[in-house]
């Protein structure tokens, strides 16, 4: 397993569909978890395996802060260890689930299946601004590679043809000259990002009623999470989120928080909106080949607009980031 991605905090699920007393399946890295909720409401992550014959626990009761192997009725306690075997009470219990990190951070159940590198889930400091709106939009299952999904994420280029109409115009396919270097402060932690990125765009928002140039920064805060900031004229800005659930090298759920200055259009509304733009890139994303972000240099034939792409890539190098890239 990849330690970058191992020892970082991923999304799984929302935190309201884990209810106290209450059990979730989920997969990460080719693991399968179980989430669940104790009596006090705290967040548990488990492996969702029972280490006598590889049963999911998720199948099985969750009662009195205990779970319940729905094959042979072994049950463990909340630190993972098995407390009773109805075949064989008087049996020693040295059996124990493998227990993994969990935290709650913008919504989402986050988990961390090694040593956490991070204190924290990914920075989104647009989250905490109680003059923006938050939408939660997704999951979305896209048959890509993580890395694929973010550099699709930080490319304008793309806009004036699978987003035409509404983030741009094939009459104005121009990408200006913008800005990338690192980053490296309080905020958002360290990382790249790109700044005075313009665009000309249709319809850059649910809200807007006429095209207009967008000013845009992105930043790529961890390896498989980004931000994207619009700076509208004369308005607040907003900001989008994009976290990414690795479930394989080449199988991604796609999380998206948008902090947004939008408080009349309904939460359908703005997710709709959002689901029109995403769905729009994900059989674009899934016709790429290979499935995984070539980082070896020539393999792709890069221009002057891909140089967030590039970027990105060297990031990727420089994390030492192996799963879901080929290098």
């Amino acid at each position: 397993m990849d330690p970058v991605l191992l020892n970082d905090w991923h999304p799984v699920a929302f935190s309201t569909q884990i209810a106290a007393g209450a059990m979730l399946a989920a997969d990460l890295l080719e693991t399968r978890v179980l989430l669940w909720r104790d009596a006090s409401g705290a967040l548990h992550a488990w492996e969702d395996r029972c280490p006598h014959r590889g049963t999911r626990l998720s199948m099985g009761t969750l009662q009195d802060d205990t779970v319940r192997c729905p094959y042979h009725g072994w049950r463990f306690g909340s630190d993972g260890r098995c407390q009773h075997i109805p075949a064989l009470p008087d049996a020693p219990l040295k059996a124990q689930v493998s227990v993994y990190h969990a935290q709650e951070s913008y919504g989402l159940a986050w988990v961390c299946l090694g040593t956490p590198a991070h204190a924290a889930p990914p920075a989104f400091p647009e989250f905490a601004d109680s003059a923006l709106r938050k939408v939660w939009c997704g999951p979305y299952e896209v048959h890509s590679s993580a890395p694929r999904i973010v550099e699709n994420f930080l490319d304008m280029a793309h806009f004036a043809f699978v987003h035409e109409g509404i983030l741009g115009d094939r009459q104005q396919p121009v990408i200006p000259a913008y800005t990338v270097e690192a980053f490296d402060d309080p905020d958002y932690g360290s990382g790249i990002w790109a700044r005075q990125c313009r665009a000309f765009q249709p319809q850059a928002s649910k809200a807007a009623t006429s095209g207009s140039d967008i000013d845009y920064s992105y930043r790529v805060v961890r390896p498989l999470t980004a931000i994207l900031t619009k700076h509208p004229a004369g308005s607040i800005r907003e900001a989008i989120s994009l976290l990414l659930q690795p479930l394989t090298e080449v199988t991604t759920r796609v999380w998206i928080v948008m902090a947004l200055n939008d408080f009349d259009a309904s939460d359908d509304a703005l997710r709709a909106f959002q689901d029109t733009i995403f769905l729009q890139d994900k059989p674009i994303l899934e016709s790429q080949h290979p499935a995984r972000l070539p980082l070896t240099p020539g393999a792709e034939v890069s221009v002057a607009c891909d140089r967030m792409s590039l970027a990105y890539r060297s990031y990727l190098k420089q994390q030492d980031l192996h799963y879901g890239v080929l290098r």
